[in-house]
This record gives structure tokens, sequence and C-alpha cells, in this order.
């Protein structure tokens, strides 16, 4: 096996899947091949994240081939501890979210699976390149079919939220490409191998600039305030796949491109801005929690709610002590599994009702206990509660971040209190309130629909049970990039 490509086939299947429906007829068949292509990159996911040296740590798996030898490009892929547990996530997401939509995408179902999978490709092409253009390239594949997966099979204002996400990434991507070409060229490398990229000196004034021009780039797709505005209307206007992949996924792209080729590359740079990021991350966590506070939609909720969690992942790599990025690692993998819960989850609300609208809603646990009792462990892993991956998450975040900016980590703390205000009310008032006759012929999830809802409840406790199967990864990882990067020679955190 290990003589296998095995990155080139977590990354292709998906796109050879895609292919492949070009000449299939049969929606069920179009299913079928789809969650087949998803099952073969959740497969190998699994046996690389077993097989994975732990002790040696650093890129392995690793394949190259030259490309454009001129520029110093070149088809580079690997994992190491901090990439392999975000390319698990991806498959659990993608594999779950093929199954939460076999009832609920009933038109152009093999256009939407195509998008799909060809999206899924530019994700595990983030995670797995360890080459600067061929990550801008994959980063690009896969922001690109969201407008058309939202605008076509998606609901509630769906051009609207389309178009506002795709102008709003693209004017990122934008200084990602400035902030890219620049450094590539001040490297004097010759290559756009990311890690030969990170390792040269480059000038105290250069770092502040191009890590500004990352920062405003993948803050963007990372819905840090105040660029956040296009995310809830995102994820409330896609239909279920795309909201899980969207939250779970995508805005986690991000966040590793802003570790990988930010924070690593330029130590001084991101030193200098690290206030501001914890500022605006703080922001983040308290006014997405209020906000999802107030909301009356189901999917606004969430989407706001993923707005909050993500501040809590830019506040842990703003502090850039190894346990925070510990941290913020894990509660990009954690909060990536449980809002593709909560997305599934109300997606089959909807799917069944045909509303998300919260006080049309009342006592559902009545019709549908399945979906209520995961509903309330998604809750439960939103709010931090011991035994699930989210708490392990959460603490090393804090733990790793006061001592560096103690003030905005309080504040941030505080963010947990109103977040267990608001999912609490929300699962009360559709799950447990007053029944509501009117939805008393609602079916409970069953047969394929249970698929995503137990694979993703399984996760969360599993390594909530046994957080070390990753932390330890992660761990391996993080303390070797922190060394090389000279950060830890800055004292350890910004």
């Amino acid at each position: 096996m290990n003589e296998l490509p095995l990155l080139s086939i977590i990354l292709l299947a998906p796109l050879t899947g895609a292919l492949i429906l070009f000449f299939v007829k049969e929606d069920l068949t179009v299913r079928y091949v789809s969650a087949i292509a998803a099952g073969i990159t959740l497969l190998l996911s699994v046996f690389i994240y077993a097989s994975y040296d732990r002790v040696a740590g650093g890129m392995q798996f690793v394949e190259h081939i030259p490309w454009i030898e001129r520029f110093g490009v070149a088809y580079a892929l690997g994992v190491d501890g901090i990439s392999l547990p975000l390319v698990l996530l991806t498959a659990i997401v993608t594999f779950t979210g093929i199954f939460a939509s076999w009832t609920g995408i009933r038109t152009r179902v093999k256009e939407f699976h195509i998008a799909l999978l060809i999206l899924v490709t530019g994700v595990f092409g983030v995670f797995l390149s360890s080459d600067l253009f061929f990550f801008f390239i994959f980063y690009e594949i896969a922001v690109i079919p969201m407008y058309l997966l939202i605008a076509v099979w998606g609901s509630t204002r769906k051009e609207y939220g389309a178009m506002k996400l795709t102008i709003y990434l693209m004017l990122g991507s934008a200084f990602l490409v400035i902030g890219m070409v620049m450094m590539y060229l001040q490297s004097g490398t010759g290559t756009f191998s990311i890690a030969a990229l990170a390792g040269a000196d480059y000038p105290v004034e250069f770092q502040k600039l191009v890590f500004l021009l990352f920062l405003i780039g993948f803050g963007v797709l990372a819905a840090i305030w105040p660029l956040h505005t296009w995310s809830p209307d995102g994820h409330v206007a896609a239909p279920t796949a795309v909201s899980m992949l969207h939250a779970g996924v995508l805005m986690k792209l991000a966040a590793y491109g802003l570790l990988r080729v930010g924070i690593f590359a330029f130590p001084v740079g991101a030193q200098f801005w690290a206030p501001l990021i914890a500022t605006l991350a703080t922001v983040n966590a308290i006014y997405g929690a209020m906000v999802a506070m107030a909301q009356r939609d189901m999917k606004f909720v969430v989407g706001y709610s993923s707005v909050s969690h993500m501040g809590y992942v830019l506040f842990g790599l703003a502090a850039a002590t190894a346990i925070s990025i510990n941290g913020a690692v894990l509660q990009m993998f954690a909060h990536g599994v449980m809002t593709a819960l909560f997305f599934a989850l109300v997606g089959l609300v909807y799917d069944k009702a045909h509303t998300r609208y919260m006080p049309d809603l009342g006592g559902l646990a009545h019709q549908m206990p399945r979906v209520a009792a995961a509903f309330v462990i998604a809750c439960l892993a939103s709010l931090g509660l011991p035994g699930l991956v989210n708490f392990v998450a959460e603490f090393l975040i804090f733990s790793g971040s006061i001592r560096v900016f103690p003030v905005q980590a309080v504040l941030s703390i505080l963010a947990i209190v109103i977040t267990a205000a608001y999912v609490l009310r929300v699962a009360k008032w559709v799950f447990f309130g007053p029944r509501n006759k009117k939805w008393d012929h609602l079916p409970d999830a069953q047969g394929i629909e249970m698929v995503p809802i137990v694979m993703l409840v399984a996760v969360l406790v599993f390594f909530g049970v046994f957080p070390d199967l990753l932390t330890g990864m992660i761990d391996s990882s993080v303390t070797a990039l922190l060394n090389g990067s000279g950060i830890v020679a800055l004292g350890g955190g910004f």
C-alpha cells in the first residue's frame, strides 16, 4: 500500500467520480457512484491516518512530480499532523453529505453531484498540496462551484446568497494572489515549495505587509469580522450537503492557509498583527453568538454559530503558542464535524416540515426522537461539554492563549455562556416546546437518513473520549514547525 500514490488517489477519486457521472443517466446510479467515490476517499483517509508515524512527524506519504521547472512549480503532495486531521474531516463530511442529499436533492441530481465532487477535489487539493502554486489553484477550485451549487439548488434568496459569496471570496483571492507573487519573488528560492518559501529570510516590513494581505485574503473565507457577512447568507441559501461542506470544511481552508502560509512563513509579521487578530477573533466569538441568539431561522442560528466558533480558531492562531495552535487545529476538526451534524439535522427538519422558522415548530421530539437526540448532542458539543471533542479543543485554545491575551481570552470565554443559552433555547423551542399537532404526521429519520447522523455523532464522541489520537498527531507537527519558524524564539507566542 505504501508504494501506491495514496494521496493522489484521495485527490482524484472525487474528480474521477465526477467524470464518470457525465455518462450516467439514472439518478439512483448517480448517487451510488458519488457515494463510492466519497467512500474511497474516506477509507484511504482513515488508512493514512492510522498509518501516519506520529513519532517521526513531518511530511509523510510524499509525492513529487516536477511540472514547470523554470518557475519551480511541481505537483507535490504530502500530509503532516496539521493537514491530516483536516483531510480526514473532509472525507467524513463529504461522505455524510452525499447521504444527507440522498432524499433532499430531487432535481438535476447528476449536475449537483458533479459540482459537489469537483468542489471536494479542490478542498482535498488545498490540504494535500505542498506546492504554493497548486495550493492556490485548488483553493480556487474549491470556491468556484459554490456559486452554482447555491444559485441552482439553494433556497431563501439563493441568487443573492450565491453572488454575495462569490464576490467576497473572489475579492479575498485577489489579495492572496498579490501576496503569493510577492512572497515568491522576494524569497529568491526559485520554487513554489511551501516549505522552501517558509524557510526564506524576509525583511521585517515585507513580512508585515504580506502577512496583512494573507490575513485579509484568508480572513474573508474564515468569516473574520467584519468580512463575515457573506457567510450566514451563504449557509442559509445553500442546500444541506453544501452547507455541511461550507461550514464544516471550506471555512477551515482559510484558517489552515493562514497558519501554513502566513504564520509559519512570516512570524514577525504575524507577531505584529496578532493583537488585531485576537481582538477581531474576540468580536467574532461574542458577536456571532449574540446575533445567533436573535435568529428565528434554524439555519441562520447555525450560520452565525459558525462565525462565532471560527473566532475561537483565529484566537488560538493569534496566540501562537504550541498549546493554542494545537487547540485551533483540533477546533477546526471538531467544529467541522459538529456543524456538519447541525446542518444535516436542520436539513432533515426542513425537508419534512418545509420550514425552518422556529416559532412555527415545536415539540418535534415527540415525532422525531432520533433527530431530537442527535440535535441535543450537537448542542452539547457546541457549548463544549466534556466528553465531546469540542471541549478538548476549546480548553487547549484558552489555556494556551490566556497568558498571551488575557483580556480577550476572558471575553471570548463569555461567548461560550451565550452559546449555551442559544443552542439550548433552539433545542427547547423546536424539539421540546409545546407540541404543535400540525406536525404530528412528520416521520423520524430512518434508513439512509441515519447514516450521516450516526457517523457524525460517533466521531464527536470517539475523539472526545480519545482526544490524544488527534492531539498527539497535531502536536508533533506544530512543535516542529514553530521551532523552525522562529516563533518560539520570539517568546513562545505573540
